[in-house]
């Protein structure tokens, strides 16, 4: 008879095995250093293939035209936010953002996304006492999110709550 030394259980993927782990949450991402270049690629003979040299002049021009294209989309994301009903409050250290393309939760430097289709529920809360406001996303797989957004004022909530309300009945299906 064989006999197995250990435990037969397998380790949990995500939040199990990652104490970071937290699903819709996107890391910032790493910027390429500019002096970062490519392997040189190797010829038929195995020689290794040098990249030529570029004149001074043409990098400015080029990361003019990238700025301009950056401008550019821009702009049609400000024209697409402004088809529909946006919900947008923020405080010195958090941020929430629910447009048509889903709800944005920031906290200093962390956030994370989440596509209409990736929610199961949006719950508000506002506190009897104090001023800060609440915003929680639950998703599908019984997970949630808080952030509390401290607001300049308790007047404020009955305005998010409308504007919420309205980014909810426009993207949201239940």
């Amino acid at each position: 008879m064989e006999q197995r030394i250990g435990s037969s259980s397998q380790p949990l993927e995500g939040a199990g095995f990652d104490p970071a782990f937290i699903p819709g949450l996107t890391s910032p991402a790493a910027e390429e250093p500019e002096d970062a270049r490519p392997e040189d690629a190797k010829s038929e003979e195995g020689e290794a293939v040098t990249e030529t040299s570029v004149d001074e002049t043409s990098p400015p021009a080029q990361a003019e035209d990238g700025e301009e294209a950056e401008r550019a989309e821009a702009e049609e994301e400000a024209e697409e936010a402004s088809d529909g009903p946006v919900f947008e409050a923020s405080d010195r250290r958090a941020k929430v953002v629910a447009d048509q393309k889903g709800v944005r939760l920031s906290l200093d430097e962390e956030s994370c996304e989440f596509r209409w289709d990736e929610i199961g529920a949006v719950e508000t809360e506002s506190p009897r006492f104090g001023k800060r406001y609440t915003v929680t996303v639950h998703t599908p797989d019984r997970r949630w999110y808080p952030i509390e957004i401290e607001a300049p004022a308790r007047s404020r909530f009955k305005e998010w709550d409308e504007q919420m309300d309205a980014v909810l009945d426009a993207y949201f299906e239940e």
